[in-house]
C-alpha cells in the first residue's frame, strides 16, 4: 500500500506545477510528452489516436478490462459525459470530423477544438439546480489563452505573428544571458536582444541609426547642465536605457537621471544595463523605503532612478528640468503632461518617428494627430518640423507657457525638436501668435505665411509674390497649416552645443551642428567661425544667459529663485534688441527649378552668385541640394538661368531665356530659328508645328 501511494503523491505534485490544465489533460503517463503544449495541439491525426490508447490505459480498471471493453477507446479531447468510449473506427471518424477538420493550423501544428473542462464556464441556474456547461474552446500554441470561436483564434494567432511572437510558450521566460548582445556606444555598454532593431519583435528596442539623434540630445542636455546644477532629467521611454546611461556616465553629478518605461522586461533590462556600467539603481519613491537608501554627494553621481509606469503618470507626479520624449510613432499624446510640470527655463525635447504622416504620405493621419493640413512639397521636411512645433506650441499655451525653439532637425528616420519653456501668459501669447497658415502656390511652388489679423481679405492670392492666379485657370494656391512661422534655430545655443560635441568627442554630431549654425545665420560655410568663449556675449539666446569674458557663470545667479529668474529675463530682453533678422523660412531645391536643356552651376558657386546679388543665402540640412535664401522665387530663377550654360553649343548665340514675373520660363517675343533652339531635340517638332500654325514662319 505504501508503494502504491508514492506514485500518486508524485502525480499530484506534477499537477500542481501546471494547474491550468485539468486532470484529464495531465496524466502521469504522458504528461512529460506535452509539457510544452496542450494535448489538443498535434501534428497528425494519428497522434490524437495514440492519445486515446494512452487515456484508455489510464482510466481502465482491472475489473472492467474484459475483451469487449478493452477494444473501446475514449476520446482524449471530450469528457465521458459527452462522448462515451467506442470502437476504433468510430473514434477515428469522431476525431476527424469533430476535432481535426475545425482545427487551426500554425507552423505545422493543428490546434484542435477541446471539450474538456479547461475553460471555466459560468453555470446556468435553472430553479434550484446548477447546470455546469462544458464549453468548446481552442488552446493557443504560443500563450496559455483559451479561445472559444475559431475566427477569434485565427485573429489571436495573427496578432502574435505581427508582434513577432512565434515561439510556443506558456510561461514568459526571459532569454538567457548567453543570447544577449553587448553594444557599445559613446563609452556606454548595453545588453540588447538579437532582434533589437525590430520594434514589433522585442520589448527593448534599440536602433543604431538613431545614434545621431542621441548625440544631439546629449549636447542639448550638456548645455543646460552648464547653466544650473544639478538638474533633474527624464528619459520617458527608456527601452534599453542607453540614453539615460550616457547622461549619467558623462555628466555625473550635474544631472539626476530618471529612466522610465512601462514594460516590465524593459525595466529589468535597464537595471541590468545600469549594473553593467557600474551604476547604482534607485527604485521609485514607494519602493525606496524598503530598499537601500542613497546618500548625498558623490554617491548620487553614479545613481540612476528607474521607474515602471506610464510616461504621462511620471510627468504628472514630478517636476523635471529636462524631459525627452521618444515614443514609437507620434508624441502628441504626451505633450500636455510634459508641459504641465516642467520647470521654468527648462528644456523639452521630442523625437517623432511617424514620418509617413509628417512627410505628407498619409495626410489624413496628419490631420488626425496634429490637426494640420499639409501636402507633398519640395520643402516637406521643414513642413514636418514646423507641424510638430505648432503642436508643441499649442500644448504649452494650454499650460500658460511659451516656447523658444532651440533646434529643429528633420532627417530620414526622425524629426527632432528641442524647445525651451518660458513660463507665463505673455510668452504663451507671443508663441501662439507665431502659429499661422501658409499659402502655397501649386504651379510655381512659391509660398508665404498668411498675414496676422482676423479680417478676411478679398483676394488672398495678392499675398503671393507670383502672378500664377492671374495667368493660370482655376484655383492655383492651397492653404497649409497651422504651422510654426518663427525661427527654427537658436544660434547661440547651437554654438554651445558644438563646443560640447567637441569636448565629448561626438564626431557624428559636429558636421550637422556646423551646418545648423550656418543655416541659422543664413551664411555660407566659408564665413563660418567658431567663437571663442570670450566672444559668446555677441550671441543671442532668449531666456538664458550668455557668458562674457569678464564675468563667470555664478555672477549671473543671484541667491533666490525669483531674483535669478528676473536677472535671466532682463538679459534676454537686452539680447532680443540686439538680435539680427531671423533666418528666412523655407528653402528652394536647385534641381527642382533647373532649366531643361541647360547645365546649372555648382551649388557652392550658385550660393556665391546669390550672395553677390545682395541676398542672404545658406545651405540647409533638410535637403542636400536645397538653398535657404530670402530671394523671391523669380529672382532665384533669374540668377539660376543667368549662370546656367546651354547643353548644346549652338544655343549660345541666341542670348538668355526670358523669365516672367511668376518665375516661369518663356520664349522671347522675336522669332527663334528652330535649328538653333535651346530646347531638346524631341521638342523641336512640336515647336515647329506651333510656330507654323501661328503664322510666324
Amino acid at each position: 500500500g505504501a508503494e502504491e501511494e508514492r506514485p500518486r503523491e508524485s502525480d499530484s505534485n506534477i499537477l500542481d506545477i501546471s494547474s491550468n490544465y485539468p486532470r484529464e489533460c495531465l496524466t502521469s503517463k504522458y504528461f512529460w510528452i506535452f509539457l510544452d503544449k496542450h494535448i489538443s495541439i498535434q501534428r497528425h491525426l494519428a497522434d490524437l489516436e495514440k492519445l486515446a490508447d494512452l487515456r484508455e490505459g489510464e482510466f481502465s480498471t482491472a475489473a472492467s478490462r474484459n475483451t469487449d471493453l478493452y477494444e473501446r477507446k475514449p476520446c482524449p479531447l471530450c469528457p465521458e459525459e459527452k462522448f462515451k468510449a467506442c470502437y476504433s473506427h468510430k473514434l477515428h471518424r469522431h476525431l476527424q470530423n469533430l476535432h481535426w477538420k475545425v482545427s487551426v493550423e500554425f507552423e505545422g501544428y493543428r490546434m484542435c477544438i477541446c471539450h474538456l473542462s479547461c475553460r471555466p464556464v459560468k453555470p446556468n441556474l435553472v430553479g434550484d439546480q446548477t447546470l455546469s456547461k462544458m464549453g468548446a474552446h481552442y488552446h493557443c500554441i504560443i500563450c496559455s489563452a483559451t479561445i472559444v470561436r475559431r475566427t477569434d483564434m485565427i485573429g489571436h494567432i495573427n496578432r502574435h505573428v505581427n508582434k513577432g511572437e512565434t515561439e510556443s510558450r506558456f510561461i514568459t521566460v526571459r532569454a538567457p544571458k548567453s543570447s544577449y548582445e553587448v553594444v557599445k556606444e559613446s563609452a556606454t555598454d548595453v545588453q540588447v536582444l538579437p532582434n533589437h532593431s525590430t520594434p514589433q519583435k522585442t520589448d527593448s528596442y534599440f536602433n543604431p541609426k538613431m545614434k545621431l539623434n542621441r548625440q544631439l540630445i546629449f549636447c542639448a542636455l550638456a548645455v543646460l547642465a552648464g547653466e544650473r546644477k544639478p538638474i533633474e532629467c527624464l528619459d520617458a521611454f527608456g527601452a534599453t536605457g542607453i540614453m539615460g546611461l550616457q547622461w549619467a556616465k558623462h555628466l555625473r553629478s550635474s544631472v539626476k537621471v530618471t529612466i522610465n518605461d512601462c514594460n516590465e522586461n524593459s525595466v529589468s533590462m535597464i537595471k541590468e544595463n545600469c549594473h553593467l556600467n557600474k551604476m547604482k539603481v534607485k527604485l521609485n519613491i514607494r519602493e525606496q523605503d524598503n530598499n537601500e537608501t542613497v546618500g548625498n554627494g558623490e554617491e548620487n553621481s553614479d545613481t540612476i532612478e528607474v521607474t515602471k509606469m506610464d510616461a504621462n503618470v511620471v510627468m504628472h507626479l514630478r517636476s523635471f528640468d529636462f524631459i525627452h520624449l521618444d515614443p514609437f510613432g507620434t508624441s502628441v499624446n504626451y505633450l500636455d503632461s510634459a508641459f504641465r510640470n516642467v520647470r521654468n527655463l527648462g528644456i523639452v525635447s521630442l523625437t517623432s518617428t511617424d514620418i509617413s504622416s509628417l512627410y505628407a504620405k498619409a495626410q489624413h493621419v496628419t490631420q488626425r494627430h496634429y490637426g494640420c493640413n499639409i501636402v507633398r512639397t519640395e520643402y516637406y521636411k521643414e513642413l514636418a518640423a514646423r507641424t510638430v512645433i505648432a503642436a508643441v506650441t499649442r500644448a504649452a499655451a494650454r499650460c500658460n507657457k511659451g516656447i523658444e525653439v532651440l533646434l529643429a532637425v528633420a532627417l530620414e528616420h526622425f524629426v527632432l525638436v528641442v524647445v525651451r519653456v518660458l513660463r507665463g501668459p505673455t510668452p504663451a501669447d507671443d508663441s501662439a501668435r507665431k502659429v499661422r497658415y501658409l499659402i502655397h502656390c501649386q504651379w510655381c511652388e512659391e509660398r508665404v505665411f498668411q498675414k496676422e489679423g482676423n479680417m478676411m481679405e478679398e483676394n488672398p492670392y495678392q499675398q503671393l509674390p507670383c502672378d500664377c492666379h492671374g495667368s493660370m485657370p482655376g484655383k492655383t494656391a492651397v492653404l497649409l497649416g497651422p504651422l510654426w512661422s518663427g525661427a527654427l534655430f537658436n544660434t547661440g545655443f547651437l554654438r554651445r552645443m558644438l563646443l560640447e560635441a567637441v569636448q565629448y568627442g561626438l564626431d557624428e554630431a559636429q558636421p550637422l551642428l556646423k551646418t545648423l549654425i550656418c543655416e541659422s545665420e543664413c551664411t555660407t560655410p566659408k564665413h563660418f567661425s567658431t567663437h571663442s568663449p570670450g566672444d559668446e556675449n555677441k550671441q543671442e539666446e532668449c531666456g538664458v544667459y550668455i557668458r562674457t569674458p569678464n564675468t563667470s557663470v555664478e555672477s549671473y545667479l543671484v541667491h533666490g529663485k525669483r531674483k535669478s529668474e528676473e536677472v535671466l529675463r532682463g538679459i534676454a530682453k537686452r539680447q532680443r534688441a540686439e538680435h539680427s533678422t531671423e533666418h528666412p523660412p523655407f528653402y528652394y531645391n536647385i534641381h527642382r527649378h533647373s532649366i531643361k536643356g541647360m547645365n546649372m552651376p555648382k551649388l557652392n558657386k550658385f550660393l556665391n552668385y546669390l550672395s553677390e546679388a545682395g541676398y542672404r543665402v545658406s545651405r540647409t540640412h533638410f535637403d542636400p541640394m536645397g538653398v535657404r535664401t530670402n530671394a523671391p522665387l523669380a529672382e532665384f530663377k533669374t540668377v539660376l538661368m543667368e549662370y546656367s550654360t546651354p547643353t548644346y553649343v549652338g544655343a549660345q548665340a541666341e542670348g538668355p531665356v526670358w523669365v516672367c514675373s511668376s518665375g516661369c520660363y518663356r520664349l522671347p517675343a522675336h522669332p527663334v530659328p528652330v535649328s538653333h533652339s535651346f530646347l531638346p531635340s524631341w521638342s523641336l517638332t512640336v515647336l515647329s508645328c506651333l510656330l507654323y500654325f501661328e503664322g510666324t514662319v
